[in-house]
């Protein structure tokens, strides 16, 4: 595969002297100044690629790293390219820049399962442009053609003469060189990095506990911050105790901030005593008299009748029976186990912030990390420089900048630099939920069981506000397009400001969506009288991707095949992120708790780079899952979140985690994400398997809540 160069988008830069060869590549922004102008002055790249004169070679990464792999993916996809030797492959994490967009979003931005997807060809071309380069200088060095030249890990060869030369050796003679117009990347049949399961490079940081997560930020002479805030959402503080909160030994400022009061301290206990001393009285606003059953009916509600057009395909033909059923999901918390914080430093010409960010830079949803701290400093964004920690989760909480603002404004107000920090309590209930959603269903099969119309009418807020007339597109994911073939299809939306803050939340609305939609199919396939791997198969002729997972998952997990006394599969499969998954999961009842004891996953998100992490990715997105499937629920009463921590928002323990087994499909069709595919199937993988075992269909998430209740 040959690739044309353009200087838009790498371009050799200068480097400290003795650093060897350095380059920049630069993912999606063009550099300032007009097409095809001289660069006299450095910009900010997307990723710098640098082979220093000791061999190694060091990758800045402009990705947000939270567990999915992005600082061990990246650097893979050069070190194949470049073929350079892993264990002399380092990693930096970049700092905050418009050239470091992602090109997917427009912004310094990660999620949506965009990082390697984003970086795979322009990390690939950086690779390849430098090992040419390398091969110039030895070339050059030998007085021989470079066409006679060629590499082996970390080294130039001469096979007619026997030479040999480091990478290192060769660094600062290649960095004078020209950047090559085209290069030739590898035929995936030579690929010895890509694809294979190398060492993650975090991995030992995490190991030893390194202090490398927003909370470890370490300024001298920091303080600790904590805000009360009022409990019910859009309300404000009215009146507090300064006096009171002042008093509690080590409690330094009390500030108003645009969330609420924020207690200053020499330490996180002190802080969290003297907030305790407040005393705020709250103007609870219009909020005080939301409840999660007055949502529900309100929802149910809208859903009897025709909304925002989404699908119109065909006509809904009258069948022999109809199928008919309301599903319902509910509020879910992010709960990442590192809470929301923010270091930020703010002094007269500059700022400095170190925050566990997914949206270090750029415009839109108020500006990312380095333009919230830019504003409130009265600074130009140049002048804020991001420190981008490693996230104790992110799912999407870590996009919206709340806690920035707070950190800020406490730092701005006190001069003194503040390190924000957030309870358990605070995380839960200040959160932004994944959206509530219902959605009524009815289906029309033909005498032989086949669907011949679907009508869908789907009633949940928007994420990112769509305006008058229509609908964030996350509403309808993984209905629209429609996987099945149902004959006509008539899909319209609902989208309701319920005033509760929502947010992007793992796999977004495909987490709910595929729930409503592969437990319906289930229901029709029994309504049909036939087996629901059967079923599906059948309505997936015009998917021969989804059809592909769903049978090798049906085959690993030995569907049909008998089962010991008192357990029960089920099915479910789904596309999201350009990634297509099916999940087999394996249940029984204990005392009466639903108890899911084996999960067979095949995924295909075609070229591969990392095994290890695609398997890492599936069982975290497994865990995820089972959790909201099985415990996730926030209550909304009186205008505020009900849950608070662990006791009444449960996670998955150690002694609840199934097996998981994942078959990757070797794939060379077009590339998906991976941290969010594996999250949707597994809640109605859970339902069917139940539904199956008990004959009874659960159409309410979570499904623990509704086997406790019975």
């Amino acid at each position: 595969m040959t690739s044309t160069f353009s200087r838009r988008a790498f371009l050799r830069t200068g480097a400290a002297a003795g650093a060897g060869l350095t380059l920049a590549v630069q993912l999606g922004c063009s550099p300032r100044g007009r097409p095809g102008a001289p660069v006299t002055t450095p910009f900010e790249p997307n990723a710098f690629l640098r082979v220093s004169t000791d061999g190694s070679v060091t990758v800045l990464v402009g990705f947000s790293e939270m567990g999915q792999g992005v600082l061990t993916a990246i650097p893979q996809l050069v070190a194949e390219e470049l073929d350079a030797e892993w264990e002399q492959v380092r990693v930096e994490q970049a700092p905050a820049g418009e050239a470091w967009n992602n090109p997917m979003f427009g912004i310094q931005g990660t999620g949506g399962s965009t990082s390697v997807r984003a970086a795979y060809q322009p990390m690939r071309e950086a690779g390849a442009r430098a090992r040419a380069m390398l091969i110039a200088a030895a070339a050059s060095q030998w007085n021989v053609p470079a066409d006679q030249c060629t590499t082996e890990p970390g080294a130039v060869v001469h096979q007619a003469s026997g030479k040999r030369a480091g990478y290192g050796s060769l660094a600062e003679l290649a960095g004078t060189l020209p950047v090559p117009e085209q290069v030739t990347l590898k035929d995936p049949k030579q690929f010895r990095l890509i694809g294979k399961a190398v060492p993650r490079t975090d991995l030992a940081g995490k190991v030893q506990g390194a202090p490398i997560f927003g909370l470890d930020a370490a300024v001298p002479g920091a303080l600790v911050a904590v805000v009360a805030r009022c409990p019910v959402f859009g309300g404000k503080a009215r009146t507090w105790d300064e006096a009171a909160a002042r008093a509690v030994p080590g409690v330094k400022h009390v500030v108003q901030v645009s969330s609420g009061v924020a207690v200053v301290a020499d330490g996180y206990w002190s802080a969290a005593k003297g907030r305790e001393a407040l005393n705020v009285q709250w103007d609870e606003g219009n909020g005080a008299a939301q409840s999660s059953s007055r949502i529900a009916a309100r929802l149910a509600e809208l859903t009897r009748r025709p909304g925002l057009s989404a699908i119109r395909e065909g006509t809904v033909a009258a069948g022999a029976s109809v199928v008919e059923a309301l599903y319902e999901a509910p509020f879910l918390a992010h709960a990442c186990m590192e809470p929301m914080n923010a270091t930020v430093h703010i002094e007269a010409d500059k700022a400095t912030v170190w925050a566990p960010t997914q949206f270090a830079s750029g415009a839109g949803m108020g500006g990312g990390t380095r333009e919230v701290v830019a504003r409130i400093a009265g600074l130009s964004p140049e002048q804020v420089t991001v420190h981008v920690t490693m996230l104790g989760g992110g799912f999407g909480r870590r996009f919206f900048q709340d806690f920035t603002v707070e950190a800020a404004e406490t730092a701005k107000a006190t001069g003194a630099p503040v390190k924000l920090v957030w309870s358990r309590e605070d995380d839960i209930r200040h959160d932004f939920y994944r959206p509530v959603s219902t959605v009524r269903f009815t289906a029309h099969l033909d005498a032989a069981g086949t669907p011949v119309g679907l009508r869908a009418v789907v009633a949940s807020p928007d994420i990112v506000p769509a305006g008058a007339g229509k609908f964030d597109e996350a509403v309808v994911e993984a209905l629209r397009p429609m996987p099945y073939a149902f004959g006509g299809v008539d899909l319209s939306v609902h989208n309701p400001d319920l005033g509760v803050p929502t947010g992007w939340w793992r796999s977004v609305g495909s987490s709910q969506n595929v729930f409503f939609l592969e437990s319906f199919v289930d229901e029709l396939a029994a309504a049909a009288g036939k087996d629901p791997f059967e079923f599906r198969r059948a309505l997936l002729e015009k998917s021969p991707r989804h059809k592909r997972v769903l049978e090798l998952a049906a085959e690993k997990a030995g569907w049909g095949s008998p089962l010991p006394a008192g357990r029960a599969r089920g099915i479910a499969v789904a596309e999201s992120f350009g990634s297509y998954v099916a999940e087999v999961a394996e249940v029984s009842l204990e005392r009466g708790v639903p108890k899911v004891h084996r999960v067979v996953c095949a995924f295909d998100c075609g070229p591969i780079v990392n095994p290890d992490i695609i398997a890492a990715q599936v069982e975290s997105a497994v865990v995820f899952g089972l959790t909201a499937a099985l415990y996730g629920e926030i209550t909304i009463e009186g205008g505020r979140a009900v849950q608070g921590n662990f006791d009444t928002y449960p996670l998955l323990g150690m002694a609840e985690m199934p097996v998981v087994e994942t078959h990757i499909v070797p794939s060379t069709d077009s590339q998906g994400g991976v941290g969010e595919p594996a999250t949707p199937p597994i809640a109605p993988a859970v339902a069917n398997a139940l539904a199956a075992l008990t004959g009874k269909r659960v159409r309410r998430l979570p499904l623990g809540k509704a086997f406790a209740q019975a």
